[in-house]
């Protein structure tokens, strides 16, 4: 049984994990007979938002407390994550990561990296293990990486950040994957165009498959 690694960073798609992404990646590994562990920073996350409103809120979360809700109670501090353990690391998208990731929806091109979000990265990288993210993930693996090939879907200011942080974009529909077997990048769009929600669950199968297909 091949075991994924899948880290989140909150619950709610506008400050955390988007939960449809998240729960159809889980529902995704499980179906092609493999594991998942779930990890999250155990950290507050940037901000609160009412997803009712779309607007901020005077409160503090933490990341993982958070994301226990998606994973049942059953997360990991990211810190305890070693890439040994597992054959492949999955990031799935929503506003949060590139808000608690790391800082690309405030900093832009010269976004900070959480240090154990980076350390997961590389270090998984280096074995040579496939990594999978999706929605607005991929940017954060071309902030870590650098020369990796990607996709958040068509033309948009994503896209040519991406460039800027040294990788290639290729444009895509909602549920394709662009796979860069050179480097284990596995990446697919999901809500960054007009998906619906059976795109989603296509978009999660579409990459778990892929990724198994070059375990």
């Amino acid at each position: 049984m091949k075991k994924f690694a899948v880290i989140l960073n909150g619950c709610g798609p506008l400050d955390g994990s988007e939960i449809h992404e998240s729960v159809m990646t889980m529902l995704a590994i499980d179906k092609n007979g493999c594991s998942y562990t779930i990890f999250a920073p155990d950290k507050p996350q940037y901000h609160v938002v009412n997803h009712l409103t779309r607007e901020p809120m005077d409160e503090t979360r933490n990341m993982m407390v958070e994301a226990a809700r998606i994973a049942r109670g059953d997360i990991h501090e990211i810190s305890t994550y070693d890439p040994h353990d597992f054959d492949a690391l999955v990031l799935p998208g929503g506003y949060g990561a590139a808000k608690n990731l790391f800082t690309y929806a405030i900093d832009g091109i010269d976004a900070t990296v959480l240090d154990s979000v980076r350390k997961a990265i590389v270090e998984t990288h280096k074995l040579h293990k496939p990594i999978g993210a999706l929605c607005i993930a991929p940017v954060l693996l071309a902030k870590v990486l650098g020369d990796i090939t990607i996709t958040v879907g068509g033309e948009s200011s994503a896209a040519h950040d991406v460039e800027k942080m040294g990788a290639t974009h290729i444009q895509t529909q909602e549920t394709e994957v662009i796979s860069d077997k050179q480097n284990m990048i596995f990446t697919t769009p999901c809500y960054m165009l007009d998906a619906s929600i059976a795109d989603i669950a296509e978009s999660a199968e579409n990459l778990i498959k892929t990724m198994l297909d070059n375990i």
